[in-house]
């Protein structure tokens, strides 16, 4: 994997993490927001859907982990996997993408603390 593949991961995973918390966290964002409506009761729909978003988005956490902590291949001199800086970084972005993606992933089962 390149670094491109890894920050692919982490979007990815983001955007799965988003997709598992919809069902439950969209409507409660929607209504602090002031909307209203019977349709966002449709949104509970997506609760089908939450198991296979949150195993993708934790997939792709994992990868991204393992291509930052355990490179597949040896670096070549002057690349981004050797500049400490750039590394240091990009695992910074992963674990701030990582917390953030784990509260998305968590937020369904501690959003009926606020409604």
């Amino acid at each position: 994997m390149s670094r491109l593949n890894a920050k692919g991961s982490l979007l990815a995973g983001t955007l799965a993490a988003i997709g598992a918390s919809a069902c439950c966290l969209g409507p409660l964002v929607l209504l602090s927001l002031g909307f209203g409506g019977a349709w966002i009761g449709r949104l509970t729909a997506m609760a089908l859907f939450r198991p296979a978003f949150m195993a993708a988005a934790l997939l792709f956490l994992a990868l991204a982990f393992r291509e930052l902590y355990f490179p597949s291949r040896a670096c070549e001199p002057g690349s981004a996997c050797r500049d400490k800086p750039t590394l240091k970084r990009q695992r910074l972005i992963f674990w701030g993408v990582a917390l953030l993606s784990l509260g998305l992933l968590a937020g369904p089962w501690a959003a009926p603390l606020f409604y």
